[in-house]
């Protein structure tokens, strides 16, 4: 059957830049990604069945090229923006990003085609949503009412997002705090934010109760303790105070727990990973083998060109730490570093993914722990030059994170491809197809976002700046390392926090309890604005309610369809309207001056929030998107 056709290059090339600029304001914006592979594989077949001549294998290579945009937007976002935050670059330098992203997508793919056999066909890991993308193009024959399913919530997204962010009728989130007395303090607040919504009904029940868990412990148990013991001072409302804290030390304890997250990952799956690289070892030493002796089924990527492109990828690597750093012998050292870190961490996130799935693979923590290890290493190399030596780990990170975002995703399509019978080698020339399209459109979509909504906490200049926990994470985590100054009383509370629920996740695990303790969850919770959180957890329980209606185990296709629409409308729109925003210094020339609050005598963004999530909850119950 036909595989590799020019229709499919086109549409997965559209696809992969469409889903790598909504991933990008996602992620920015609630600290998370979610897997596209589904959604492309439905607008795949809808598209394809328009031509005459179309095949399952067809709609796969599709979807493998476009899912690559989304995981390539993940490892951007979580590292390139640090270095905006930190001040070290000014702005996203278009060659210096598109070359990291590409560089490090490129070799996120070649590292794992050695381990396509260890993790997939020996090991047999379940690769739960490349397995659910397999079972969809299956059933193509649905296709052409999924998609139109998938456009009305896309529409429900962009519209919401319009009515509230560009006509400026409600606020974006609905919050309250106040002092109780002269010591006590109280919070609550939600995100009004359809991808949130989305995002949580994906994840589940289980994993946005921890996170929301993560928020309780900033907001409800360390904040009302610092102002317990210190107060606020004097002339800051309760709201501003609460957020200063959280900022200047609550936070931390989310890298603390995070550290504990990391390390505990690598530590579990030691004996599985050991077993993967070795096998990935072996397979790079091997010799040559005739093709045409291999079933098309088993053919990866040969191996000699599979060690040429990983050679090639190191001299841009190279060129840009030199202009970094400007030290010959400090580039090479963070070349190796890079090298020998990417090819471990890509390992690790292809086996995670195979256990946990692409969305919920916790590749900050591999990130952290590259950052930490690189900061380590050029402290003593450089000395404490905060800013260059805090950069130069943030440019290790970003192509390390870059390459097991890729990792994952390039796992899970061949996985998908595995069970319908599509040729390896064909997947991952598509995957780097994918991540090549994705890279070239990545500066101008951070560019964008940053200029019209900013990055980090919000301020008078840009109320609405897209928070970036993970880049804020990763400069904080660099920084501290040159600096010394990292409130280590906050991180060690957070490892001991990360400690307490590494116990009770394993107490749950022995019980063979139905729920778990997910540390890197807890962590993302606690670092997360509080708002946040609480809105991902309202997703989650509409999951589990829908669950219980149907009688299913998991959470109903109608369902997961809805909140991946929901989530591209929202990201959608959020690009569209940062355009003009950017264009006119800033100003949203959508802004009517008109607020429903100050008509209605009360702030009406719950109500729309409320109307969200019952939407969310009919559409799910669907047992059929016709």
């Amino acid at each position: 059957m036909t595989e590799i056709s020019f229709k499919a290059i086109v549409l997965g090339i559209i696809l992969a830049i469409i889903l790598a600029a909504a991933n990008a304001y996602l992620g920015l914006f609630a600290g998370m990604t979610v897997s596209a592979s589904i959604p492309a594989a439905v607008i795949s077949m809808a598209v394809l069945r328009m031509f005459r001549h179309h095949t399952i294998l067809e709609n796969n290579i599709v979807q493998t090229a476009a899912s690559a945009g989304e995981a390539l937007a993940a490892g951007v976002i979580f590292t390139l923006p640090a270095l905006v935050m930190m001040g070290y670059w000014e702005a996203f330098n278009y060659w210096e990003t598109t070359l990291i992203a590409l560089s490090g997508g490129i070799l996120g793919v070649l590292f794992t085609i050695p381990l396509r056999q260890a993790l997939i066909v020996r090991q047999q890991l379940q690769f739960p949503e490349g397995f659910a993308t397999a079972q969809v193009l299956t059933s193509g024959e649905k296709g052409g009412k999924a998609v139109v399913f998938l456009i009305k919530a896309a529409l429900w997204g962009g519209v919401i997002k319009f009515f509230q962010q560009g006509l400026q009728l409600w606020g974006s989130v609905w919050e309250k705090a106040r002092l109780l007395g002269t010591k006590g303090y109280a919070y609550i607040g939600f995100d009004i934010s359809p991808a949130l919504l989305a995002v949580g009904y994906i994840v589940g029940f289980n994993v946005s109760l921890v996170i929301f868990l993560g928020g309780a412990i900033s907001w409800w148990i360390a904040i009302p303790t610092m102002v317990w013991n210190e107060g606020i001072p004097e002339g800051m409302s309760a709201l501003d105070a609460g957020y200063a804290l959280w900022s200047a030390k609550i936070r931390y304890i989310g890298v603390g727990a995070m550290l504990v997250g990391g390390v505990s990952a690598l530590f579990t799956l030691r004996e599985s990973i050991t077993s993967a690289v070795k096998q990935g070892i072996a397979s790079l030493g091997s010799s040559a083998v005739n093709m045409g002796d291999i079933p098309r089924t088993e053919r990866d990527t040969p191996m000699k060109f599979v060690l040429l492109g990983i050679l090639l990828m190191l001299f841009p690597i190279f060129a840009i730490y030199l202009a970094n750093i400007e030290a010959i012998g400090i580039s090479l050292i963070m070349t190796l570093v890079m090298v020998v870190a990417g090819f471990l961490f890509s390992a690790v996130a292809g086996y995670m993914a195979g256990l946990v799935g692409s969305s919920n693979n916790p590749i900050s923590g591999i990130t952290i722990a590259t950052v930490l290890t690189a900061s380590l290493i050029l402290v003593a190399l450089m000395g404490n030059d905060t800013l260059s030596g805090a950069a130069a780990a943030i440019l290790i990170g970003g192509v390390v994170c870059c390459a097991a975002a890729i990792a994952g995703d390039n796992l899970q399509d061949l996985k998908a491809g595995y069970v319908v019978g599509a040729t390896p080698w064909k997947q991952q020339v598509m995957l780097i197809v994918g991540v090549v399209a994705s890279a070239l459109v990545m500066a101008p979509v951070l560019t964008l976002l940053n200029t019209a909504y900013g990055f980090g906490a919000r301020t008078p200049e840009h109320p609405d700046a897209l928070t970036a926990p993970q880049a804020g994470l990763m400069q904080s985590v660099a920084e501290g390392v040159f600096g010394g100054n990292l409130p280590w009383d906050m991180i060690y509370i957070g490892m001991g926090i990360g400690l307490i629920v590494l116990g009770l996740d394993y107490y749950l695990e022995k019980r063979k309890s139905s729920f778990s303790m997910p540390v890197l969850a807890l962590a993302i919770g606690i670092y997360l604005p509080f708002e946040l959180g609480s809105t991902i957890l309202i997703g989650g329980g509409i999951a589990a309610l829908v669950q219980r209606i149907l009688g299913k185990e998991d959470t109903s296709q109608s369902g997961l369809l809805f909140s991946a629409g929901l989530i591209t409308g929202e990201a959608l729109m959020g690009i569209i309207l940062a355009i003009p925003i950017a264009l006119y210094a800033g100003d949203n020339i959508f802004d009517l001056g008109v607020n429903l609050s100050d008509y209605l005598g009360f702030d009406p963004s719950i109500l729309v929030l409320v109307f969200l999530s019952w939407i969310l909850y009919r559409a799910a119950q669907r047992r059929e998107t016709t």
